[in-house]
């Protein structure tokens, strides 16, 4: 039976700079052999539901100012046109034909480099409540139990505003926030976590919700959390991974 998990990906660099995070990434995929993997990612924002039916997904470059090598990066997985369309009729979702950004290809090419497990998206109804997005991970929690790997893209910090130079310290806002989730989750206290905004520097750590959202649909899909990872890039990206088993 596979985990639901929450993964920071933070900037698109992950893939090719040698962080803790890029190395941890690398060292779980080898623990993991689902037969596919359902993503939702932060960078795949909608009003409705929408699942991707697409049998090649293509490889999205979302972003903009990187090194050439970035953009020649490719993940071929391919997509689960099958899966996607249960999906479609079980979640109530409209099927699209979409690719992978990078907030789905980025963590995936480090734990599924030979791009052999089919990937099949989900987008990120940002105008749900904490409590739908939660709802919709625990109607995702059975395919766990077909061997399939739920994961929530997102960052567990991410004010882009506040970025520093790689090895710069945490400062003391960031690092507060971070401890309150992780305590909260440790604690199963979702109740606290459905009203998250609510957190000391929740703000601070996030203008905007969507990269806070895949942590919910994440832990709707699983149980008592796990964090497996800790670690911060460029002083504000806290790039935490939760297992939820």
């Amino acid at each position: 039976m596979q985990p639901s998990l929450f993964i920071s990906h933070g900037s698109p660099m992950l893939a090719l700079t040698k962080t803790p995070a890029h190395d941890f990434l690398r060292e779980l995929g080898q623990a993991l052999r689902p037969k596919a993997v359902v993503v939702v990612s932060a960078h795949w924002e909608s009003d409705r539901l929408l699942v991707s039916t697409s049998a090649h997904p293509e490889t999205i470059h979302d972003f903009g100012g990187f090194p050439r090598a970035l953009y020649e990066c490719q993940y071929p997985a391919p997509g689960e046109p099958e899966l996607a369309r249960r999906l479609a009729r079980e979640l109530n979702a409209v099927p699209t034909e979409r690719g992978l950004d990078h907030g789905a290809w980025v963590p995936l090419s480090l734990m599924l480099p030979e791009a052999n497990v089919p990937v099949v998206s989900l987008s990120l109804p940002v105008q749900w409540s904490n409590a739908e997005l939660v709802a919709l991970g625990g109607k995702l929690a059975a395919l766990r139990e077909e061997n399939i790997l739920v994961i929530g893209s997102g960052s567990l910090t991410h004010n882009l505003m506040e970025l520093q130079a790689q090895g710069s310290e945490m400062p003391a806002w960031v690092g507060e926030f971070a401890d309150w989730v992780h305590k909260r989750l440790d604690a199963d206290d979702r109740t606290a976590l459905l009203d998250w905004e609510q957190a000391r520097y929740a703000r601070e750590n996030h203008p905007t919700s969507e990269h806070f959202q895949p942590l919910l649909v994440a832990m709707g899909a699983g149980g008592q959390a796990e964090r497996l990872h800790h670690s911060v890039e460029h002083g504000v990206l806290a790039m935490d991974v939760y297992a939820f088993a």
